[in-house]
Parts: C-alpha cells; structure tokens; sequence
C-alpha cells in the first residue's frame, strides 16, 4: 500500500498509520477532524462536504461521535480515507484545486484535544515499575503487595486536567513531609517527575450495571495515545496513605495529539505475558492478545540544551495487565464507560535501569544521579527542562508512530 504523498520510511505517518486528531488552521479556526499523513493534515471535514467521505463525524469540535459510531463505521471510513489516499486513486490525487484546500502541513496547525474526555482512570499495570517502587518504599522481598498479581490496580484521576502535548506545565504546590520532621510543610514540589505511560480512549459504551468482557473489549475500544502523567513525588508520598494519589496527579497529564486506530497496529500484537503464578479469575482471562511491541522513548532538553536527549528507552510490552484486561476489571462492578473516556497503562517501565519509564527509577529516588551529556545531572525534574516522549511500532519498511508528546515544567506560582 502506497500513498502519492510522499515521506521517508522512518516517518511516523504512513498510509498504513492514518491517527485521527483535532485541528485548527489560520485560515479556519475552528477546531475539526483530520487526518496526519506523512508531514501533512487531511482536512477530513472537507472531503465530507465534497462528498469523498460520505459521513458526518468530522465536523465537530472533537471525535466523540465518531467513537462512538462503533468498529463497523471505524473500519469503512479508515478504508475509505485509505483508497483516497492511495497512489492509484486520482480523485484527490489529481484534483489540484481540491488537493489545495485539503492538506495542512503539520507544523502550521493547532492541534486540540482528540476528545472530550469525561472521566479518565490510571491504572499501574507494569509489574517492574510496581516491583520497583515496591522495593525503594517496603520490602524488596515483598515488593509487590498482595492484590497486584490478581487484578490491574487503579485509580480515578482528574480529566479537566488532561492537557494536549506542547502545554505547559507549572510545578504545583502542596503539603510535604520532610524527612526526619512530624508535621508537613507547603511549599513548591521538589521532587517532580514523569511518567511514560500508554492511554487508550474509549469508543461505544456501556450500560450502567452492565461489565464489559475481555471477549467483547474490542467492541469498545477506540485507539492509543502517548500519556506523560507528572507526578509530585513528595506530595504524592505524604498524601496517599490511605486513598492513593490525589494532588501528586491531578495538576497535569499530557497526551500526544493523534489517536491511532488499532487497525493500525493489528501487524503489531505479540503474546501476551504468562500469567501462571497466580492464574487470573475468569472474568480476567484473555483468548486474545492485547499486547503491542512499540518501541518508546524518553528525552530531556534543559534550558542550556539545544537539542533533546534521550534518557529512557523502553517497549509498551512491558505491560503484565492488558488493555482487555484493564477495561474487563474497570466494568465488572456495572461501572458505564462513555465515548472518549480515557484509561492509561501506568507507568511502562522494562527489565533493563535504562527502560525505566520515570526519573523516580532511572535516578533510584535520587541515589544514581543522571549524567547528561553537557555535563547537568538531574535526580529529578528541574524547572525549564523539556520532556519529550515517543512511539512507534517497526513494520516492513514502514513505521506506525505516534509522533511527540511534550511538556516543559514551569516555576511554580507563588501562593
């Protein structure tokens, strides 16, 4: 499959990629549906007025209809969008004018959130990020507590804070506990982080009262994005004894712009990890694979850097509780998910210190200092410095990428 756009093999949107995302243009304000193809934008909500796309998902302000629509109308418009596109088809290909008014390039765009997310859960579903928090804070003999092997542990975040990749984030405020001392302070975080994680939006939903099973998790799931969920350290430490996270997580998660179909990513499903020692209860167990090798990075750029550089690399198979597996447990109690709420992994960290998926594990909670190359070293995330995450599933010739999903921490603001 070829496209008469053309893009280099490493390019992250191929005919075979096709995300969805929201954009704006100078010419056109208003937010609206589209397509990256190579360094370009299909303006999707144009070729549904030309009546090339003979639907009416596109012109809205996000992609919440077009979820909910349903794997049927999913798999006929991406077909549609691909014949469009491919090298053979001349009606865009050879419509000058058309094609004019249809592609943007990427970098003269706006982009927006994909969805108007009403509800989003973080999950923590990668057992050597868990095992690895287990063993700086508890036991390393017992780094796992007794619930994990049994089901994929969460909790409910904050969706008003979920913010496109490129905005900014202000280092937040709260109580801390200093070490040695007995009461709390408020101040500044000092240790803030990231977190490498994989978000996947919902599609049709559920009724309340009514658990989604593994078998039928494709049926409801929409596609991926890139998640960085920062994280207060200090704050988070002092605070979630006994409910978890709250003020650590909800002053910010960034997502990459493009949603990426799992159409797109079927040539790229692997065996799910071995899950014998214990055996999940039934409403858990998969005769499906929902687990993807994609390839992810993390980069710093600091304010005296003039380019980025990588201080993580990692894989999304590093996963233990799937996808299926995570939406099949968020259900079973009758909980209603609704088009464009968002669920992420958790933090995606691999076997190897340079895999980790967050500065609490690549510097050991402050122990093994980061060298950067210009000479900086960071324990933590300082102010100024830039976090860049990326992803992409290696094909024959070809990649399914996600593109970047940045953000630059801020001062914080006086109180």
């Amino acid at each position: 499959m070829k496209s008469f756009i053309t893009y280099s093999e490493d390019c992250h949107f191929p005919i075979q990629n096709l995300p969805y995302g929201i954009f704006s243009s100078t010419d056109n304000p208003n937010p609206r549906g589209g397509v990256a193809i190579g360094e370009l934008v299909l303006d999707l909500t144009l070729l549904e007025s030309e009546g090339l796309l003979p639907s009416n998902y596109f012109s809205q302000s996000n992609l919440n209809l077009f979820m909910s629509a349903g794997k049927e109308i999913w798999s006929s418009v991406r077909r549609q969008i691909q014949e469009l596109l491919d090298e053979n088809n001349s009606s865009l290909k050879d419509n000058s004018e058309l094609r004019e008014r249809a592609f943007y390039c990427q970098s003269e765009v706006s982009m927006h959130l994909p969805a108007q997310i009403g509800d989003y859960t973080d999950f923590y579903s990668s057992r050597q990020h868990a095992t690895n928090v287990g063993t700086m804070f508890r036991d390393p003999n017992n780094a796992l507590l007794p619930n994990w092997l049994h089901l994929p542990v969460g909790y409910h975040g904050r969706a008003s804070s979920v913010v496109i990749s490129g905005t900014p984030v202000y280092r937040p405020n709260g109580q801390t506990l200093p070490m040695g001392e007995e009461n709390p302070v408020f101040g500044p975080c000092r240790l803030m982080d990231f977190e490498l994680e994989m978000g996947c939006f919902i599609g049709p939903g559920n009724e309340l009262g009514e658990p989604i099973s593994t078998e039928n998790a494709g049926d409801h799931l929409f596609g991926l994005v890139l998640v960085n969920d920062w994280s207060a350290r200090d704050i988070q430490k002092w605070e979630y004894v006994p409910l978890g996270p709250f003020g650590a997580k909800n002053l910010a998660t960034s997502i990459s712009p493009w949603v990426i179909p799992f159409e797109a990513l079927e040539a790229f499903r692997i065996d799910d990890p071995i899950q014998e020692n214990p055996t999940p209860l039934p409403y858990l167990q998969c005769e499906k694979n929902w687990t993807f090798d994609m390839n992810l990075e993390v980069k710093i750029k600091s304010p005296t850097m003039t380019e980025p550089e990588t201080i993580s690399e990692s894989n999304y198979k590093y996963m233990y509780w799937n996808l299926a597996q995570q939406l099949a447990h968020h259900t079973i109690t009758g909980c209603n998910m609704n088009p464009g709420d968002m669920f992420a992994s958790g933090t995606i960290s691999g076997e190897e210190a340079g895999s980790y998926g967050s500065m609490l594990e690549l510097a050991w909670k402050g122990t093994k200092p980061i060298q950067l190359s210009n000479g900086e070293v960071r324990k933590f995330i300082q102010d100024g410095d830039n976090i860049i995450m990326t992803g992409y599933a290696q094909g024959d010739g070809y990649r399914v990428g996600f593109g970047n999903v940045s953000g630059k921490i801020l001062p914080a603001k006086k109180q």
